[in-house]
């Protein structure tokens, strides 16, 4: 899942995006509000957090846009003023949720993953595709209830296929959902990506079949036959 954060305070950025991509989130970072608002008009994400007090457009400004334009993805607004008018202008605006600094990690992950379980309504208990299981709450891969080990990009990229089981994710999808902003994207780097994680599904009735000129796609083995 792919994370956008803006943030101005370097330090602080820095420590909440360590901190999301160690919980196998791929993250972009933009420090002020117009980068925000061009970043949110050309890319997908998952969710948003996104400061109040930005330099030149704030915070409330970005979520109004973001809200006229009719995107609905889930935002976590941050801010270091606890005050009742605060919220009801970010609430107003079309916040999903409110997390003043300074924050415990623990509670901005679990915000943030609340957010986005609400966002995806009917997978709140998890995704079964043959003896492959997803669980949202940890975001965990199981094989017949064992944790699948897996890599960062490899994560992202099953994760990717599993939340639209069933359905042909193109490449470009794929290069989206796993390149930050200040990565190269590489095609090749998925083919790399999807071998790998066909061998760790070797022995999963889950399987990745390539829909060739189109992209990927996750079903149980029968599906195929």
């Amino acid at each position: 899942m792919k994370l956008l954060l803006v943030e101005d305070n370097a330090e602080l950025s820095r420590l909440v995006v360590n901190l999301l991509r160690d919980e196998n989130f791929a993250v972009d970072c933009v420090p002020d509000g117009e980068r925000a608002n061009m970043v949110l008009t050309a890319q997908r994400y998952d969710a948003v957090l996104l400061d109040i007090r930005l330099p030149g457009m704030d915070g409330k400004e970005v979520l109004a846009r973001l809200r006229r334009r009719g995107d609905k993805v889930p935002v976590l607004m941050l801010t270091a003023h606890d005050s009742t008018d605060d919220k009801v202008d970010c609430f107003s605006a079309g916040a999903d949720d409110y997390l003043v600094k300074p924050f415990d990690a623990r509670e901005l992950l679990a915000r943030v993953k609340a957010l986005i379980r609400r966002q995806s309504g009917d997978m709140s208990v998890g995704l079964i595709c043959g003896d492959l299981q997803y669980i949202s709450d940890t975001r965990e891969f199981r094989h017949n209830n064992t944790p699948l080990l897996l890599r960062g990009r490899e994560h992202t990229i099953l994760e990717t296929l599993m939340l639209r089981q069933g359905k042909t994710v193109s490449k470009a999808t794929l290069m989206e959902s796993m390149f930050s902003l200040d990565d190269e994207p590489s095609a090749d780097a998925i083919d790399i990506y999807i071998h790998r994680l066909r061998k760790h599904l070797s022995m999963s009735s889950a399987q990745i079949k390539t829909l060739r000129g189109l992209g990927y796609i996750l079903r149980c083995k029968d599906a195929f036959q």
